[in-house]
C-alpha cells in the first residue's frame, strides 16, 4: 500500500472552494457532510464501509428481527445529486498537520479543514483472551455473525444427545449493563420464550440460560432510577438472569470466569461493556485524554492543532455543565456538527463562531416486546406507551422513506405474529487467505 501515500488520492475534482475532509460517516460526519452539501465548500467525506450504518439497532439483525439492508443506507445514494460532496472508500493512516495533508490507503488529499469523527470500537480493558474469544456489536458485520453464530449453536444442539453437552452452546451470557446489553438480552429472551421452541420442538429452552453481566450496582447507568428499577424488573420476568456487581475475569470460548461467581459455560459471549475512540496518527500523546479521547475546545477544535476538528464519541469537551466530557451519544455528534457546519461557514464570512452548547433530548432503551424505559427532560415513564415512543422515535432517525417503511412493516408483522422470518443461517463460501485477512481487518 505504501506506493499510493505519496501520490495525491485519483479522480477528486479540482476546486477552489475551501476544502473540508471528513474522517467517518458515522452519526457525527454524515450529518456535517448533509449539512455543507451544496454549500460553498469542497467536501470530501472517508470511510472504510461504502454505507453508514444505523447502530441503534444492531441488537435487531443480531436477533433476527431486521435484515442488515434496513439499517444500512449507501453513502453514494444519499449524495446523489450534490455538486460538493465526494465520498471516497478508504481506509485514512495518518495526516500531517504542519502541511496540512492526510494520507489514506490509496493517496493523500490535502485539506483546508480536518474533521475526525471515526467513532468508537469495542473496548476489552486490555484483555487479548476475551477480544479473541468474544462476539462485539459495533458493525452490520458483526450483528450479522452474530445472528449466524446463534442459529449455527442450535442447529448443533439438536444434534447433541444429552441435554447436559448442549447447555455450552444454548446458553447465552451477555457482558454490559447499557442500553445494547439490556437491549440484546431482553430480545434474546423474547425469542427464547416464544419462537426458539417453535422451531426446536426438540430442545427444552427451560435449560437455556440467559444472563446479563454488569460490573457496576446499576442498569442502564446514566438513565433515572425509574428506568433503571423498572429495566431490572422487566429483564427478570423475562427470565434473565442479571447479575450486578460482577466481574469478567476471563473467556476462553467456553467457559466465562468471573471474579466472585461460579463460572458459566457458554460459547455464545456478547461484549457490550464499553467503547474506546477510535484514532489515526498525526497528534501527540499530550491531545489525548487517558481515556483516548481528543481534547476539543467549545468549538470542537483540537486544542493547538489549529483547523483540526473532532466530532462524537472521540471528543473530549469539558464545559461547566458537563465537567468529564459529553456523554458518548449519537445525539451529541450530531449536535456538534450542526454546530460545526455552521461556524465553518461563519469563519469564511469573518463572522464570530458559536459555541456548542449540547440539548439533552433524553434516553431511552427497549427491553423486550411491548417494554421500553424513556426518560426525557420533562417526563420519564416506562411500559408499553414507553415502547411505542421509542419504535416512533427510531422510525424517524432513520434515513429514506423505503428504510422506513420496511422497519414499519417489519416491526408490525413481528408484533402481530411474534414470529420473525429471518432466522437463516447463510454460511459464507470458503475464501482465500488474503480475503479472510481483509474481512478480519474490517472487524
Amino acid at each position: 500500500m505504501s506506493e499510493f501515500l505519496s501520490t495525491p488520492l485519483p479522480n477528486i475534482p479540482k476546486s477552489d472552494l475551501p476544502k473540508v475532509v471528513i474522517v467517518g460517516a458515522g452519526f457525527g460526519g454524515l450529518k456535517l457532510a448533509m449539512n455543507l452539501m451544496n454549500k460553498k465548500f469542497q467536501v470530501i467525506l472517508l470511510d472504510k464501509h461504502n454505507y453508514h450504518q444505523f447502530q441503534p439497532l444492531f441488537y435487531q439483525v443480531a436477533t433476527a428481527g431486521l435484515e442488515p439492508s434496513a439499517i444500512s443506507f449507501p453513502l453514494r445514494k444519499i449524495f446523489h445529486g450534490s455538486k460538493n460532496v465526494t465520498f471516497r472508500m478508504t481506509r485514512v493512516n495518518h495526516f500531517d498537520p504542519n502541511i496540512k495533508r492526510i494520507y489514506t490507503d490509496m493517496g493523500y488529499i490535502d485539506y483546508t479543514y480536518l474533521v475526525m469523527a471515526m467513532g468508537a470500537d469495542t473496548n476489552y480493558f486490555g484483555s487479548k483472551s476475551i477480544e479473541e474469544s468474544a462476539s462485539p456489536m459495533k458493525t452490520v458485520s458483526e450483528a450479522l455473525y452474530i445472528r449466524n453464530k446463534i442459529i449455527s449453536n442450535y442447529e448443533r444442539a439438536i444434534n447433541i444427545e444429552k441435554a447436559e453437552d448442549r447447555k455450552s452452546l444454548m446458553n447465552m451470557v451477555i457482558v454490559g449493563g447499557g442500553p445494547t446489553g439490556v437491549e440484546l438480552a431482553g430480545a434474546m429472551a423474547d425469542l427464547r420464550n416464544t419462537v426458539l421452541p417453535k422451531d426446536y420442538p426438540e430442545l427444552n429452552f427451560h435449560n437455556m440460560k440467559i444472563v446479563l453481566i454488569e460490573a457496576g450496582p446499576e442498569l442502564l447507568g446514566a438513565m433515572s432510577k425509574e428506568s433503571k428499577e423498572s429495566a431490572l424488573k422487566y429483564l427478570q420476568d423475562l427470565g434473565v438472569e442479571v447479575m450486578l456487581n460482577t466481574m469478567v475475569k476471563n473467556y476462553d470460548g467456553n467457559e466465562v470466569l468471573l471474579a466472585d461467581n461460579e463460572p458459566i459455560q457458554t460459547q455464545t459471549l456478547l461484549w457490550a461493556a464499553g467503547i474506546k475512540p477510535n484514532r489515526i496518527g498525526g497528534l501527540e500523546d499530550a491531545n489525548y485524554a487517558p481515556n483516548g479521547r481528543l481534547y476539543v475546545d467549545d468549538f470542537s477544535e483540537v486544542k493547538g492543532c489549529p483547523d483540526v476538528y473532532a466530532l462524537g464519541d472521540i471528543s473530549l469537551m469539558t464545559q461547566e455543565a458537563y465537567p468529564k466530557g459529553h456523554p458518548q451519544v449519537a445525539q451529541v455528534a450530531i449536535q456538534q456538527a450542526v454546530c460545526l457546519a455552521h461556524n465553518l461557514h461563519n469563519m469564511e464570512e469573518g463572522k464570530e463562531k458559536r459555541v456548542f452548547n449540547y440539548k439533552d433530548l433524553g434516553s431511552m432503551a427497549t427491553v423486550g416486546r411491548k417494554l421500553a424505559v424513556v426518560d426525557l427532560p420533562f417526563i420519564k415513564f416506562q411500559g408499553i406507551l414507553a415502547w411505542f415512543t421509542w419504535l416512533f422515535v427510531h422510525l424517524m432517525a432513520i434515513l429514506g422513506v423505503k428504510n422506513k417503511v420496511f422497519i414499519f412493516l417489519d416491526w408490525s408483522w413481528n408484533y402481530l405474529s411474534f414470529d420473525p422470518s429471518l432466522r437463516l443461517l447463510i454460511k459464507p463460501k470458503a475464501v482465500r487467505a488474503s480475503e479472510r485477512k481483509e474481512l478480519t481487518e474490517e472487524r
